[in-house]
């Protein structure tokens, strides 16, 4: 075998060889996602086959957490828990709870703009692929349709949990 280029129409010049270019930083703040990966789901139906039969539509109770932390590399580690319990007035339909992980760099962030960043944006691109993993799982149990989770505002959970904050020590007496 040869290096040979293989023959060029008479009609068309040869492209002239492309100056190589350096990489190019990053323009403005933003963050890339090194990793995302489940760190912890469980799924019971504790009256699995009787819990399949339900009339009717279950009480859906949803808790919905969000963790941020720095780590020694300079990267930050974001979860999103999950948490769905389904229930009727005589038994729980399913229990679903999920601890679901990114890893993220973070360049030309603003100090004052990183936990924002953090708790809200992080989050959002993590919910999808969590909400697939409690559909899955609700389905791979038996559920037809799926649980499908709504989409969540995590800006409002963080705004909220920030006026929390502000307004805790003055409400309890505390200082």
């Amino acid at each position: 075998m040869t290096d040979a280029a293989p023959p060029s129409d008479a009609n068309t010049a040869a492209p002239a060889d492309p100056a190589p270019q350096a990489p190019q930083a990053p323009i403005g703040p933003g963050f890339r996602i090194v990793a995302q990966y489940v760190k912890d789901l469980s799924f019971e139906n504790p009256k699995a086959p009787d819990s399949l039969r339900v009339d009717g539509k279950p009480a859906i109770d949803m808790g919905v957490e969000m963790n941020a932390q720095g780590r020694p590399d300079g990267l930050f580690e974001v979860d999103l828990r999950l948490t769905i319990k389904a229930t009727t007035d005589a038994m729980t339909v399913f229990n679903v709870e999920l601890l679901y992980g990114g890893l993220f760099a973070l360049h030309g962030v603003p100090e004052q703009d990183i936990e924002p960043l953090l708790l809200i944006e992080c989050p959002r691109y993590l919910f999808p692929f969590a909400r697939e993993i409690i559909a899955r799982a609700t389905s791979d149990g038996g559920f037809y349709p799926p649980f499908m989770l709504d989409p969540i505002d995590f800006a409002g959970i963080y705004v909220a949990r920030q006026q929390s904050i502000a307004r805790g020590p003055a409400e309890t007496g505390k200082a």
